[in-house]
Protein backbone atom coordinates (compact mmCIF):
# COMPACT_ATOMS: atom_id res chain seq x y z
CA UNK A 1 0.00 0.00 0.00
CA UNK A 2 1.19 3.49 -0.77
CA UNK A 3 2.43 4.93 2.54
CA UNK A 4 0.64 8.15 1.65
CA UNK A 5 -2.71 6.40 2.04
CA UNK A 6 -1.99 4.23 5.08
CA UNK A 7 -4.21 3.89 8.12
CA UNK A 8 -3.03 3.19 11.68
CA UNK A 9 -2.53 -0.26 13.17
CA UNK A 10 -3.69 -0.69 16.76
CA UNK A 11 -0.15 -1.14 18.11
CA UNK A 12 0.89 2.33 16.84
CA UNK A 13 -2.35 4.19 17.67
CA UNK A 14 -2.24 5.73 21.17
CA UNK A 15 -5.13 8.14 20.60
CA UNK A 16 -7.28 5.40 19.14
CA UNK A 17 -6.52 3.18 22.14
CA UNK A 18 -7.49 5.97 24.53
CA UNK A 19 -10.71 6.72 22.62
CA UNK A 20 -11.67 3.03 22.47
CA UNK A 21 -11.10 2.54 26.20
CA UNK A 22 -13.06 5.64 27.18
CA UNK A 23 -15.94 4.75 24.89
CA UNK A 24 -16.25 1.35 26.54
CA UNK A 25 -15.48 2.20 30.19
CA UNK A 26 -16.20 5.97 30.43
CA UNK A 27 -12.71 6.41 31.86
CA UNK A 28 -9.17 6.30 30.51
CA UNK A 29 -5.56 6.88 31.48
CA UNK A 30 -3.20 9.62 30.39
CA UNK A 31 -2.88 10.38 26.68
CA UNK A 32 0.60 11.89 26.61
CA UNK A 33 1.81 14.31 23.92
CA UNK A 34 5.54 14.83 23.45
CA UNK A 35 7.48 17.30 21.32
CA UNK A 36 10.94 18.83 21.43
CA UNK A 37 9.28 22.25 21.06
CA UNK A 38 7.09 21.99 24.17
CA UNK A 39 6.99 20.51 27.62
CA UNK A 40 5.23 17.18 27.81
CA UNK A 41 1.48 17.68 27.63
CA UNK A 42 -1.61 15.57 28.24
CA UNK A 43 -4.91 15.45 26.37
CA UNK A 44 -7.82 14.77 28.73
CA UNK A 45 -9.51 11.86 26.99
CA UNK A 46 -12.96 12.88 28.17
CA UNK A 47 -12.48 16.18 26.31
CA UNK A 48 -12.38 14.22 23.05
CA UNK A 49 -16.00 13.23 23.81
CA UNK A 50 -17.25 16.78 24.44
CA UNK A 51 -20.78 17.85 23.60
CA UNK A 52 -21.74 20.87 21.52
CA UNK A 53 -22.19 22.97 24.67
CA UNK A 54 -18.71 22.00 25.86
CA UNK A 55 -17.00 22.91 22.57
CA UNK A 56 -15.06 26.15 22.07
CA UNK A 57 -16.89 28.88 20.15
CA UNK A 58 -14.88 28.24 16.97
CA UNK A 59 -16.06 24.62 16.78
CA UNK A 60 -19.65 25.59 17.58
CA UNK A 61 -19.56 28.16 14.78
CA UNK A 62 -18.22 25.61 12.29
CA UNK A 63 -21.03 23.20 13.15
CA UNK A 64 -23.59 26.00 12.88
CA UNK A 65 -22.34 26.76 9.35
CA UNK A 66 -22.29 23.14 8.17
CA UNK A 67 -24.93 22.32 5.58
CA UNK A 68 -25.77 19.67 3.01
CA UNK A 69 -23.77 16.47 2.66
CA UNK A 70 -20.98 16.84 5.22
CA UNK A 71 -17.59 15.19 5.66
CA UNK A 72 -15.90 15.19 9.08
CA UNK A 73 -12.16 14.66 8.48
CA UNK A 74 -10.02 13.18 11.24
CA UNK A 75 -13.19 12.67 13.23
CA UNK A 76 -11.52 10.93 16.20
CA UNK A 77 -14.16 10.13 18.80
CA UNK A 78 -16.83 11.54 16.47
CA UNK A 79 -17.89 14.37 18.80
CA UNK A 80 -18.41 16.87 15.96
CA UNK A 81 -20.40 14.45 13.83
CA UNK A 82 -22.49 13.38 16.81
CA UNK A 83 -23.22 17.02 17.63
CA UNK A 84 -24.30 17.65 14.04
CA UNK A 85 -26.47 14.56 14.04
CA UNK A 86 -28.18 15.67 17.26
CA UNK A 87 -28.47 19.36 16.35
CA UNK A 88 -29.57 19.19 12.74
CA UNK A 89 -30.72 15.64 12.13
CA UNK A 90 -32.00 15.18 8.59
CA UNK A 91 -31.34 18.85 7.79
CA UNK A 92 -27.61 18.16 7.39
CA UNK A 93 -27.90 15.69 4.51
CA UNK A 94 -25.56 12.70 4.38
CA UNK A 95 -23.01 12.78 7.22
CA UNK A 96 -19.72 10.93 6.76
CA UNK A 97 -16.96 10.64 9.37
CA UNK A 98 -13.49 9.44 8.39
CA UNK A 99 -10.36 8.70 10.37
CA UNK A 100 -7.17 6.74 9.82
CA UNK A 101 -7.66 5.01 13.19
CA UNK A 102 -9.63 1.76 13.06
CA UNK A 103 -10.03 1.90 16.86
CA UNK A 104 -11.55 5.38 16.67
CA UNK A 105 -13.87 4.33 13.87
CA UNK A 106 -15.19 1.41 15.92
CA UNK A 107 -15.82 3.80 18.82
CA UNK A 108 -17.74 6.15 16.53
CA UNK A 109 -19.89 3.33 15.22
CA UNK A 110 -20.61 2.17 18.77
CA UNK A 111 -21.95 5.65 19.56
CA UNK A 112 -24.44 5.52 16.72
CA UNK A 113 -22.76 7.27 13.79
CA UNK A 114 -24.07 5.60 10.65
CA UNK A 115 -21.46 6.35 7.98
CA UNK A 116 -17.97 5.87 9.45
CA UNK A 117 -15.02 4.91 7.28
CA UNK A 118 -11.46 4.04 8.19
CA UNK A 119 -9.76 5.73 5.26
CA UNK A 120 -6.98 8.20 4.60
CA UNK A 121 -8.23 11.51 3.21
CA UNK A 122 -5.59 11.35 0.48
CA UNK A 123 -6.62 7.89 -0.73
CA UNK A 124 -7.92 8.38 -4.31
CA UNK A 125 -10.37 5.50 -3.87
CA UNK A 126 -12.31 7.82 -1.56
CA UNK A 127 -14.02 9.96 -4.19
CA UNK A 128 -17.39 11.03 -2.78
CA UNK A 129 -18.24 14.75 -3.01
CA UNK A 130 -19.60 16.96 -0.24
CA UNK A 131 -21.25 20.32 0.36
CA UNK A 132 -19.30 20.88 3.59
CA UNK A 133 -15.93 19.51 4.66
CA UNK A 134 -14.98 19.95 8.32
CA UNK A 135 -11.35 19.92 9.49
CA UNK A 136 -11.46 20.85 13.16
CA UNK A 137 -9.06 20.66 16.12
CA UNK A 138 -6.36 22.33 14.02
CA UNK A 139 -7.39 20.97 10.67
CA UNK A 140 -4.31 22.27 8.86
CA UNK A 141 -2.28 19.84 10.93
CA UNK A 142 -3.02 17.03 8.50
CA UNK A 143 -0.71 18.64 5.93
CA UNK A 144 2.23 18.09 8.29
CA UNK A 145 4.57 20.50 6.51
CA UNK A 146 3.92 23.84 4.85
CA UNK A 147 5.20 22.49 1.54
CA UNK A 148 2.45 19.87 1.66
CA UNK A 149 -0.37 22.33 2.30
CA UNK A 150 -1.16 22.73 -1.44
CA UNK A 151 -1.55 18.94 -1.71
CA UNK A 152 -4.12 19.00 1.10
CA UNK A 153 -5.99 21.98 -0.34
CA UNK A 154 -6.09 20.52 -3.85
CA UNK A 155 -7.41 17.26 -2.43
CA UNK A 156 -10.18 19.13 -0.61
CA UNK A 157 -11.15 20.84 -3.87
CA UNK A 158 -11.56 17.43 -5.49
CA UNK A 159 -14.03 16.38 -2.80
CA UNK A 160 -16.20 19.51 -2.88
CA UNK A 161 -19.48 19.76 -4.71
CA UNK A 162 -20.15 22.90 -6.73
CA UNK A 163 -20.83 25.72 -4.27
CA UNK A 164 -19.35 23.70 -1.40
CA UNK A 165 -17.30 24.94 1.55
CA UNK A 166 -14.35 23.87 3.68
CA UNK A 167 -14.45 24.90 7.35
CA UNK A 168 -10.97 24.61 8.82
CA UNK A 169 -9.32 25.89 11.97
CA UNK A 170 -5.72 26.46 13.01
CA UNK A 171 -3.54 28.39 15.45
CA UNK A 172 -0.81 30.96 14.90
CA UNK A 173 2.20 29.88 16.99
CA UNK A 174 3.83 33.31 16.73
CA UNK A 175 3.25 33.81 20.46
CA UNK A 176 5.98 31.26 21.14
CA UNK A 177 8.51 33.63 19.58
CA UNK A 178 7.59 36.85 21.35
CA UNK A 179 10.19 38.59 23.50
CA UNK A 180 9.49 40.22 26.86
CA UNK A 181 8.10 43.32 25.12
CA UNK A 182 5.68 41.29 23.02
CA UNK A 183 7.66 41.78 19.81
CA UNK A 184 8.54 38.86 17.55
CA UNK A 185 12.10 37.55 17.80
CA UNK A 186 12.93 37.49 14.09
CA UNK A 187 16.10 35.43 14.57
CA UNK A 188 14.08 32.60 16.09
CA UNK A 189 11.67 32.73 13.15
CA UNK A 190 14.42 32.16 10.57
CA UNK A 191 14.63 28.79 8.86
CA UNK A 192 11.70 26.38 8.61
CA UNK A 193 8.19 27.75 8.96
CA UNK A 194 7.54 28.29 12.65
CA UNK A 195 4.23 26.43 12.60
CA UNK A 196 5.82 23.08 11.79
CA UNK A 197 5.89 20.75 14.82
CA UNK A 198 6.88 17.12 15.30
CA UNK A 199 4.79 15.22 17.87
CA UNK A 200 4.64 11.78 19.38
CA UNK A 201 1.77 10.35 21.43
CA UNK A 202 1.78 7.62 24.04
CA UNK A 203 -1.04 5.85 25.84
CA UNK A 204 -0.17 3.26 28.46
CA UNK A 205 2.01 0.73 26.59
CA UNK A 206 1.06 2.00 23.11
CA UNK A 207 3.74 4.22 21.60
CA UNK A 208 2.97 6.08 18.39
CA UNK A 209 5.44 7.03 15.70
CA UNK A 210 6.65 10.61 15.35
CA UNK A 211 4.39 12.64 13.08
CA UNK A 212 4.55 16.08 11.49
CA UNK A 213 1.82 18.59 12.35
CA UNK A 214 1.23 22.00 10.80
CA UNK A 215 -0.14 25.14 12.44
CA UNK A 216 -0.64 28.13 10.14
CA UNK A 217 -1.31 31.80 10.63
CA UNK A 218 -4.33 33.06 8.72
CA UNK A 219 -2.40 35.08 6.10
CA UNK A 220 -0.30 32.05 5.19
CA UNK A 221 -3.37 29.83 4.88
CA UNK A 222 -5.11 32.48 2.80
CA UNK A 223 -2.15 32.85 0.44
CA UNK A 224 -1.90 29.11 -0.16
CA UNK A 225 -5.67 28.80 -0.51
CA UNK A 226 -5.80 31.55 -3.16
CA UNK A 227 -3.00 29.82 -5.08
CA UNK A 228 -5.06 26.61 -5.03
CA UNK A 229 -8.18 28.27 -6.42
CA UNK A 230 -10.02 29.05 -3.19
CA UNK A 231 -11.47 32.17 -1.72
CA UNK A 232 -10.50 32.23 1.95
CA UNK A 233 -12.24 34.27 4.61
CA UNK A 234 -11.67 34.37 8.34
CA UNK A 235 -14.94 33.54 10.06
CA UNK A 236 -13.80 34.28 13.60
CA UNK A 237 -10.88 34.37 16.00
CA UNK A 238 -10.65 32.29 19.13
CA UNK A 239 -9.40 33.26 22.55
CA UNK A 240 -5.74 32.35 22.03
CA UNK A 241 -4.36 32.86 18.49
CA UNK A 242 -6.67 30.28 16.92
CA UNK A 243 -9.07 31.04 14.08
CA UNK A 244 -11.77 29.49 11.92
CA UNK A 245 -11.57 29.95 8.15
CA UNK A 246 -14.06 29.23 5.38
CA UNK A 247 -12.79 28.20 1.96
CA UNK A 248 -14.92 28.26 -1.19
CA UNK A 249 -13.84 27.62 -4.76
CA UNK A 250 -13.25 30.83 -6.70
CA UNK A 251 -15.85 31.54 -9.38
Amino acid sequence: MNKEYQTLSADTDPMGAAIAEYQKKKKAGKLRVLSEMFDEDEIPVDYLFRTYKEMPAIEQKALDLAKGDTLDVGAGSGCHSLALQQLKGDQIGELTAIDISALSCEAMKAQGLKDVRCVNLMDPSFDQKFDTILLLMNGTGIAGKLERLPMLLNRLRQLLKEGGQVLIDSSDLCYLYEDEDGDLDMEMLEGDYYGEVVYQMRYKNVKGEDFDWLYTDFKTLQTFALNCGFECEKVMDGEHYEFLARLTVKA
